[in-house]
C-alpha cells in the first residue's frame, strides 16, 4: 500500500508539476502580449503628444494671419479712403470749365467734330461751338 501511496503522490506531483510549468508559460504569453500593449501605449502617446504639438503650431499660425488678416484690412481701408479722396478730386476737375475748354480745344486741334465732343463732355453742340469759337 505503501507502493501505491508513493506512486500515487509521485503522480499528483508530476501532475501539478505539469500544471506550474503549463501557468508559467501561459504567464510569459501574458507577460509579453502586455509587452506589446505597453509599446504600443507607448507609441499611440507619441503620437497624440505629436498631434498636440502640431495642433498647437496650427493654432499659433492661425492665430497670426488672423493678425495679418486684420492689419492687411485695415491698410485696404485706408487706402480706399485714399482713393475716393482722389478720386472726387478728379471728379471735381474733371467738371471744371477750364478743364473742358482744354478737352473742346484739344478735340478740335485734332480734328474731331463738335458734335462728338459734345456728347462726350456732356455739353450742349451750342456750349462747344461758343467755346471753339471763343478760341
Amino acid at each position: 500500500m505503501s507502493d501505491i501511496l508513493l506512486i500515487l503522490f509521485t503522480l499528483s506531483e508530476i501532475v501539478l508539476l505539469s500544471i506550474v510549468v503549463l501557468f508559467f508559460l501561459r504567464l510569459r504569453k501574458s507577460e509579453t502580449l502586455l509587452s506589446a500593449l505597453q509599446a504600443k501605449q507607448e507609441e499611440f502617446i507619441k503620437r497624440l503628444q505629436f498631434n498636440t504639438q502640431l495642433e498647437n503650431e496650427l493654432v499659433a499660425t492661425f492665430e497670426q494671419r488672423q493678425r495679418e488678416l486684420v492689419q492687411l484690412n485695415e491698410d485696404v481701408e485706408k487706402r480706399s479712403k485714399e482713393l475716393k479722396k482722389l478720386v472726387d478730386l478728379a471728379n471735381d476737375y474733371c467738371k471744371s470749365p477750364q478743364f473742358m475748354r482744354e478737352i473742346i480745344l484739344n478735340g478740335h486741334r485734332a480734328g474731331k467734330p463738335a458734335s462728338k465732343m459734345a456728347q462726350s463732355t456732356g455739353l450742349s453742340l451750342e456750349e462747344v461751338e461758343l467755346i471753339i469759337d471763343q478760341a
